[in-house]
């Protein structure tokens, strides 16, 4: 988790550190004018306050639309393609009204059209472009003037490429960090979840051993230290679980948490019977059915008050397999204190067995305990049927 968050900081770093284009990128273009703004001084163009009102006008809306294109909601928006079209007519007005110098504002309107328009509508927008600086052009050049026509339409096109490219760069820049987000967010999901089955199961452990050794500790003093011996063990064990659960490799076997719900069964007072048959399961489905053993079990020890608790692990026709851990306690909310069950214990099961395409139920037994039924697709490899019978007046088959 912390190098996730590490990768996510320095990611985050170098993006902001690197310039995106921006309106200032095309700024630099207007330079362009410089000839045609000479013009207006070196008495080279009649009327000069109209031309220079026209100049001022051409380069107020070529900031306004170059400003604006860098924004989907405002390259889009109803203004910005009116100030395009009127930029349109400017150069087309001072083009044809005095020529030379004047011509090259048809480059800068291809900049800013390739700023403002993408595609599908760029192709027959900047042939209208085209079409318009060739024949104006034209008109005072002659064909020399399709070098005009050329370089608008270049300019048109190969700046709307590098600005989609831009956004496409930015687009993916989001969604990576859109993902690690998700990442750190999903590791800190799969954590909580697993420190609680871990230590909720653990801890309740070790409660009621301490509870059955201080109860035998002034009449039988090697059970009590037997108890005392497990309470060791299961400590050491929860440790190691903890340390796999941190880098992710924890991967129990149902095997174990059978036998450790067998022993918390016991210590707490109550009869466990278990029955497992069926294929051989894959190592994630047996994962995840030991998830279930433990929170069931656990619930069991702390909240139902039952006598006997019985785990049936069975195989259906080697597609499914399906658990059920039932005991004869209370029942309902009388077994289960309110967030228990619904809370973050066999919620997060439901979440993980439905991704695996599995489900959990959890409620009232038929007539009275509680009842944890999980289901999940298994992968046999042969039939093989294992029977386990523990303790007294358990049922064989």
């Amino acid at each position: 988790m912390a190098w996730l968050r590490k990768t996510r900081g320095t990611s985050c770093e170098t993006f902001r550190d690197e310039r995106s284009p921006n309106g200032f990128s095309l700024l630099p273009w207007l330079l362009m004018g410089m000839g045609a703004f000479s013009n207006l001084f070196q008495g080279e163009t009649p009327d000069p306050w109209i031309g220079g009102l026209g100049l001022l006008t051409f380069n107020s809306l070529y900031v306004y639309v170059s400003f604006r294109s860098f924004m989907k909601e405002t390259r889009e928006a109803t203004s910005t393609r009116v100030a395009l079209a009127l930029l349109g007519l400017v150069t087309c007005a001072l083009a044809l009204a005095y020529g030379g110098n004047w011509l090259l504002f048809f480059p800068l309107l291809g900049l800013a059209t390739g700023a403002a328009v993408r595609m599908p509508q760029l192709r027959p927008v900047g042939l209208v472009v085209g079409v318009l600086a060739g024949g104006v052009s034209v008109f005072h050049d002659g064909w020399g003037g399709l070098d005009i026509a050329y370089a608008t339409w270049i300019s048109t096109m190969v700046t709307a490429a590098i600005l989609s490219l831009s956004e496409a760069v930015r687009q993916l820049r989001t969604a990576r960090e859109e993902l690690a987000r998700r990442a750190v967010e999903e590791e800190r999901l799969r954590f909580s979840r697993d420190l609680h089955d871990l230590l909720g199961h653990t801890l309740s452990v070790i409660v009621v051993k301490s509870e059955a050794a201080r109860r035998l500790a002034a009449g039988d003093v090697a059970a009590a230290q037997a108890q005392l011996n497990d309470i060791e063990a299961v400590g050491r064990q929860a440790l190691t679980e903890i340390r796999e659960a941190v880098t992710g490799y924890r991967q129990g076997t149902l095997r174990d948490e059978l036998d450790r719900a067998e022993s918390a069964l016991r210590a707490a007072g109550i009869e466990p019977v278990v029955r497992r048959s069926g294929p051989p399961l894959v190592p994630q489905t047996e994962a995840l059915l030991g998830w279930v053993v433990r929170e069931a079990v656990t619930n069991v020890v702390r909240h139902s008050g039952a006598a006997r608790c019985e785990i049936v692990v069975a195989g259906s026709g080697g597609e499914r397999v399906r658990l059920t851990v039932t005991d004869d306690g209370g029942g309902g909310e009388q077994a289960v204190p309110p967030g228990a069950v619904g809370g973050t214990g066999l919620k997060g099961l439901t979440e993980r067995l439905t991704t695996a395409g599995g489900t959990l139920t959890a409620g009232r037994g038929p007539r009275q305990g509680f009842v944890v039924t999980a289901e999940l697709p298994v992968e046999a490899r042969g039939l093989v049927e294992e029977r386990v019978e523990v303790g007294v007046g358990s049922p064989v088959g």
